[in-house]
């Protein structure tokens, strides 16, 4: 076997890059080896494969599940188990994962995915009520504020009240445990997980997830009780599901994949879109050509305009769409692809694999391709109206049969939380520092970036 070339450099001290500086240090084997190096990062091997090139990612992305690459969900539950749970559909493989994404695709698409945008509107005016006039807020708290009551109401159907407040309070702080490199050790190695009292990192954290846990399985024992088939939230529409054999998901399914949806859809669409704001206004020419495409949706040029966007108009701006799409290919949440494992001996760019390697795409690493984005350190919404980019060059939620299922959902609240808040008030930056990406839990996100409102915004 010829393995990729390698860093060389003592194994601790890769795994703590990984978890410190990810993207230094994807670049930094990147601009040495090129499309394809290997990594000691990986839990449950001494090698990973790295891949940015388009082609072997092809290969990579189409032949999951099939002859030459499994993608066991053993890979992550080490790391993602404590978070998410056994049942999580990130954790399952072969047929259980198949039968569960198969539940849980129908709620994140067509009319019953686009029919939330009326809360996802609503929920952002709520949220920008608070801001005052001519003080700066915290990006990325107010984002992360409006997708954690998006989830609450779209996912939970949960209106304002105790449990609805419990959860929020329960699940940011669940959130913000794991948000930084230091407090996230223990997800990373396992020997830290270390129940020495409530003080304790692990043992706070446990006990923060029991709360969490208890408020969860409350909610589906009282919908169980009353069960309503007019309700059109998804974790209904999760109950109500059935799969060939006529079986429904248990109530340890449940609460593992509303946990996923909750932690994973909250904080990474919370992320994108303090990114997008950021972009926005520190580039005038793309806030200019933004607003003249969302004017007609500007409440201050006609005051009969319902400030619940028509969301099928949203959907079909493509300059808000270019945005979106660049926002998410500079700078990726999620950094590479789910883990595949090769079945049978492989070429791939140039490296003769054996069975049993564990090969991952870079996301982050395809899309800073100067060959396929040209000045791919500098945000232009432009390019993707130029041209179209395959599923292999532009993969910002993975691919595959592990691609995300959110997807749809966080693209289409992506443009509607951007548009309702671009159409009503106008923002900027407090300051001209360079924003820059850090990790952030499991994914990358921005440094703070603080707005500050310019005038009242008049909403009723």
């Amino acid at each position: 076997m010829s393995l990729p070339p390698n860093l060389h450099s003592p194994r601790i001290w890769q795994m703590y890059r990984w978890i410190v500086e990810p993207l230094a240090l994807m670049r930094d084997a990147a601009d040495r080896f090129g499309d394809c190096f290997t990594l000691n990062i990986a839990s449950k091997a001494n090698h990973l494969v790295m891949l940015s090139n388009p082609d072997a990612l092809q290969t990579l992305l189409t032949q999951d599940e099939g002859k030459l690459f499994d993608a066991p969900g053993d890979l992550n539950n080490g790391l993602l188990e404590p978070v998410f749970g056994t049942q999580s559909v990130i954790g399952l493989s072969g047929n259980p994962h198949r039968r569960m994404r198969q539940l849980m695709m129908p709620p994140f698409h067509g009319e019953r995915m686009r029919s939330y945008g009326q809360i996802m509107s609503e929920i952002t005016l709520d949220v920008m009520r608070s801001w005052p006039v001519g003080e700066p807020f915290l990006v990325q708290k107010a984002m992360q504020t409006i997708s954690m009551r998006v989830i609450l109401k779209a996912v939970f159907g949960l209106e304002e009240g105790d449990r609805y407040r419990q959860l929020e309070e329960g699940l940011a702080a669940l959130l913000d445990q794991v948000s930084t490199p230091q407090s996230m050790s223990f997800l990373y190695f396992e020997f830290l997980r270390q129940d020495w009292g409530s003080n304790s990192p692990w043992g706070s954290f446990i006990r923060r997830r029991e709360r969490v846990d208890r408020l969860i399985y409350a909610e589906i024992n009282d919908r169980r009780a009353q069960p309503d088939s007019e309700r059109s939230d998804i974790l209904s529409l999760l109950m109500a599901a059935q799969d060939e054999q006529g079986e429904g998901l248990t109530l340890q399914e449940l609460r593992d994949e509303l946990m996923t949806l909750l932690l994973a859809g909250h904080e990474t669409t919370a992320t994108a879109i303090t990114w997008a704001l950021y972009w926005v206004h520190l580039l005038p020419e793309v806030q200019d050509k933004l607003r003249a495409e969302l004017a007609p949706l500007d409440r201050s040029l006609d005051p009969n305009i319902d400030p619940n966007l028509d969301q099928n108009l949203v959907q079909r701006l493509p300059y808000l769409n270019a945005v979106c799409a660049e926002t998410l290919r500079i700078y990726p949440v999620a950094m590479i692809t789910f883990p595949r494992v090769l079945r049978s001996p492989i070429n791939l760019c140039g490296y003769d694999l054996e069975p049993g390697t564990i090969v991952v795409g870079s996301i982050y690493l395809t899309h800073q391709r100067p060959d396929l984005y040209p000045d791919p350190t500098q945000f232009k919404p432009d390019r993707f109206l130029e041209r179209q980019f395959s599923p292999f060059e532009y993969l910002p939620f993975g691919g595959g049969s592990r691609r995300c299922i959110g997807m749809a959902f966080a693209q289409f609240e992506m443009k509607v939380v951007l548009s309702t808040i671009l159409s009503q008030t106008t923002l900027v930056l407090e300051n001209d520092r360079p924003v820059k990406p850090r990790r952030r839990g499991l994914t990358s996100a921005p440094t703070p970036v603080y707005l500050s409102l310019q005038h009242p915004l008049g909403l009723c």
